[in-house]
């Protein structure tokens, strides 16, 4: 269990990111229906629900990779409309998913700045897009140090990193371009304890350094261990938020399935 201490929550400030009244119908199934959703300055914010319960259309809404049918969301209190993913990126939203998304090959630099490589100043530069490496190289080399992240050197590659820090790489690329919000999506699922762990931390510098984080889990533990609030996701809605000092995992689970409110 981590001693970083836990930082004090303002919820009569603006919500990062809102979401009210959020519905979306595929034919006869409801994955969402009326759901709300707030997300808090400088807090991890966990995201809990069985199977069916919405929370990954929910996620989907909010980074851009589903319209909803009707309801609204909103960042730092103004409307806004993802038609795709993108248009969630350039709001300042980035989307870290389970999978490993990096490039093996690539060196943990080049992952960092994939797609997003920094180009020469200049007139030459800019015709012919000629990537600045050694600005990138003193950037991600400032960065992952500010991070505490254990790694030999900047160069090498991806390939040669282990689970656990091939998904700190994911991490620490998405946060390093977000400007409002990180979304995680089940980040630890395919790691064992010690890599795991490592990933919490650096989830938990990401959140000192002054951005709010998304979590879904079904890690329960990992949940309660990590999280500032909990998001039950039940039925297409919110069933509860909750503190994760005030309520245990079993009384989670059970509003989870409905055998207990809030």
């Amino acid at each position: 269990m981590s001693t970083t201490s836990t930082p004090s929550l303002d919820q009569h400030a603006t919500p990062v990111l809102q979401a009210i009244g959020l519905t979306k119908h595929y034919g006869q199934v409801i994955a969402l229906e009326e759901c709300d959703f707030e997300l808090y300055p400088g807090e991890i914010l966990a995201v809990i629900g069985d199977n069916g319960a919405g929370k990954s259309t929910l996620i989907k809404a909010l980074a851009g990779a589903v319209i909803p049918d009707r309801g609204q969301i909103l960042m730092n209190g103004k409307p806004v409309h993802f038609r795709n993913p993108l248009d969630a990126r350039q709001a300042g939203i980035e989307t870290v998913y389970q999978n490993l998304a990096v490039a093996p090959s690539l060196t943990i630099m080049e992952n960092l700045f994939l797609g997003r490589e920094t180009i020469q100043s200049g007139f030459l530069g800019q015709l012919l897009r000629l990537v600045d490496r050694q600005s990138m190289l003193k950037d991600s080399e400032n960065y992952m140090q500010s991070l505490k992240f254990r790694i030999q050197s900047i160069r090498q590659p991806v390939r040669t990193l282990s689970g656990g820090q091939r998904q700190g790489v994911a991490v620490a690329r998405s946060a390093a371009f977000a400007k409002n919000v990180v979304i995680m999506d089940e980040p630890t699922a395919a790691l064992g304890v010690k890599e795991s762990g490592m990933v919490l931390e650096l989830i938990r510098k990401i959140r000192d350094r002054g951005l709010p984080v998304i979590l879904i889990s079904h890690n329960m533990p990992q949940v309660w261990e990590i999280s500032d609030r909990i998001h039950v996701q039940r039925l297409g809605k919110r069933a509860a938020i909750i503190n994760p000092q005030e309520y245990s995992m079993s009384d989670g689970v059970a509003i989870m399935t409905g055998a207990k409110e809030v």
